[in-house]
């Protein structure tokens, strides 16, 4: 073992965790061999992309991929970005004096792992006597709009409003277990448990409506947050059964009262969400600025529970890795070792006036890891971003002849490249 004593800060990843590294890293190096083979960007991966066909696809490694289809993803962000006529804005750029340069990603992560141990979770649903719902989850929500997509869950189904429905986040005195949020799983484990519960309500619920609607369990039909006997009119809302669960005298005898269930469930496997990025940059060669013009990304999360909180996480992502790629570093002074950028004055975060507007399009491939065909959306946006701001950044120098550069692209770092 060997110990190394520093002055300096310990860093750690905060949002991919070892992915936006990877994808990072295979990247850049997929463009460095384009470059040398004179083969275009986006053809040369085009060429080594595993076919939708083969799935689910072992890599040799210890993943297995569940779903996706790769060209799809790159077909469809080329065209947003107009990539094949990119050649022609470049041009004009350079007679404005600017380095225009374009980059792409196509990446892939893993969500809910870690493979061959996926985490179980827990949830509970818990109606109350006036019909409303109560979701217990051991997941928790720190503004990823979990509130939402699990009450737009819960609502679709059993079929209730959404403004019936509660839900409490992370309180061990109401969930006896949950792992929590982490590694874009609280959707698709979260929801998986929930789905389980909700079928367990609906089953205990339908026996209930039975009794009440005088007839076989058999015979009734759920659909739209309401049983109806096959083949009739004679129906009754979930909310009714609900309401009646807990009154002695309306239930059948040997069944609790009320609607209360809970479930744990293991997934089946970790789910790959993927994508392709495209990036168009300019830089202004006098001062070694990099703006960024336009940005595309189609991306494979899955099903799509709620298309803006997907897109909010996707444009956190982005701006997350843009961050790191363009403005973000730690510095320390090299004589006397003193950090020079100790708070949000000196260490520069990225803005809105930093990013550009982001094209965005979903590709909903369903994972068979989870009933609700769910991959997770928390951290692709930063997986990508990393790598095609960087090979946008390399391509506009390489335009003049200057060699490749490493994160951050700060202007200073590109303006003494320009002068090498």
């Amino acid at each position: 073992m060997t110990g190394v004593f520093t002055h300096t800060s310990p860093t750690a990843p905060y949002r991919g965790a070892g992915r936006p590294e990877a994808s990072y890293a295979v990247e850049r190096v997929i463009d460095v061999a384009a470059r040398q083979l004179g083969i275009d960007r986006a053809e040369l991966r085009r060429r080594n992309m595993i076919p939708a066909s083969a799935m689910p696809y072992k890599t040799g490694l210890v993943f297995t991929y569940d779903s996706g289809e790769f060209e799809t993803n790159l077909r469809r962000v080329t065209e947003m970005a107009g990539w094949s006529g990119f050649e022609q804005r470049r041009a004009a750029a350079r007679r404005a004096g600017k380095l225009r340069g374009i980059g792409i990603a196509s990446v892939i992560e893993i969500a809910g792992g870690p493979p061959g141990i996926p985490m179980p979770e827990h949830a509970q649903i818990r109606f109350a006597g006036d019909g409303s719902v109560s979701v217990m989850l051991g997941i928790h929500s720190q503004g990823q709009g979990h509130e939402t997509s699990f009450r737009q869950l819960v609502a679709e189904l059993l079929g209730l409003p959404p403004g019936r429905v509660r839900v409490h986040f992370g309180d061990t005195d109401q969930v006896f277990h949950g792992v929590g949020t982490l590694g874009s799983r609280s959707i698709s484990v979260g929801g998986a448990a929930l789905t389980r519960a909700a079928e367990k309500i609906i089953d205990k619920a339908r026996l209930l409506a039975a009794h009440m609607l005088e007839t076989s369990a058999q015979d009734l039909e759920f659909a739209e947050g309401r049983f109806t006997v096959a083949g009739t009119d004679r129906s009754i809302t979930l909310v009714e059964v609900a309401r009646a669960s807990l009154v002695p005298a309306r239930m059948p005898r040997g069944i609790d009262l009320g609607l209360d269930e809970g479930a744990t469930v293991s997934p089946a496997g970790p789910t790959f969400p993927n994508g392709c990025h495209v990036c168009e940059v300019e830089i202004d060669p006098e001062t070694g600025v990099t703006r960024v013009v336009g940005y595309w990304v189609v991306d494979d999360v899955g099903r799509v529970v709620n298309p803006m909180i997907v897109k909010g996480q996707l444009h956190g992502g982005i701006a997350q890795g843009l961050g790191q790629a363009l403005i973000e570093t730690v510095a320390y002074d090299n004589e006397s070792g003193q950090l020079l950028s100790g708070s949000f004055m000196d260490y520069t975060m990225p803005r809105a006036d930093d990013l550009p507007f982001i094209e965005t399009a979903t590709n909903e491939v369903p994972t068979p890891s989870n009933p609700l065909g769910i991959k997770g959306a928390g951290e692709a946006g930063t997986v990508g971003s990393l790598p095609v701001v960087m090979n946008a950044v390399n391509d506009a120098l390489a335009s003049v002849g200057v060699g490749p550069i490493d994160m951050p692209a700060t202007p200073e770092r590109v303006w003494r490249a320009l002068q090498m």
